[in-house]
């Protein structure tokens, strides 16, 4: 009988923390929405490149960052502010193919509408666009020959 009883308390006392730390939990996280505190940092989108690597779309204070994912770092690769119009966005869309999946579509609007430039409209060839970034683009070549020169 006397084991039930410490049993019972030991449960009630657990049930009481818990009650509490639940308590507590819903009162400060209240609190915090109510002063404005805000997650500044929000991920639009992200896309895995390889086993390791990715693209992120991530939306701070307004401005959209393209960020390249790697096990050893984040690197920038485009900044743009969030005013891009929808005509815009649909073009880049239909330029870089129809994707299949709801977040494909999504992943891609982000990520046309952080690489879409203010000054001029998608207008580029879509051969040029695909080839972007790849080997086979002659602007990779300039920048790896460029690089090399600076290194020596």
């Amino acid at each position: 009988m006397e084991t039930l009883i410490v049993a019972v308390r030991v449960v009630l006392s657990l049930g009481v923390v818990l009650a509490l730390l639940w308590y507590l939990q819903r009162r400060l996280s209240r609190g915090a929405l109510a002063k404005g505190a805000t997650n500044p940092v929000t991920v639009v989108g992200r896309q895995p490149i390889g086993q390791k690597a990715s693209v992120v779309v991530v939306e701070v204070e307004g401005t959209r960052l393209v960020l390249g994912v790697t096990e050893q770092a984040v690197t920038v690769l485009h900044e743009k502010s969030l005013a891009t119009p929808s005509s815009t966005l649909d073009e880049a869309i239909s330029m870089l193919g129809a994707p299949q999946s709801a977040p494909a579509t999504a992943f891609a609007r982000s990520l046309a509408a952080a690489t879409a430039d203010d000054a001029a409209p998608v207008t580029a060839s879509v051969a040029s666009a695909a080839l972007a970034g790849s080997i086979l683009s002659p602007s990779t070549w300039r920048q790896t020959a460029a690089l090399l020169r600076q290194g020596r």
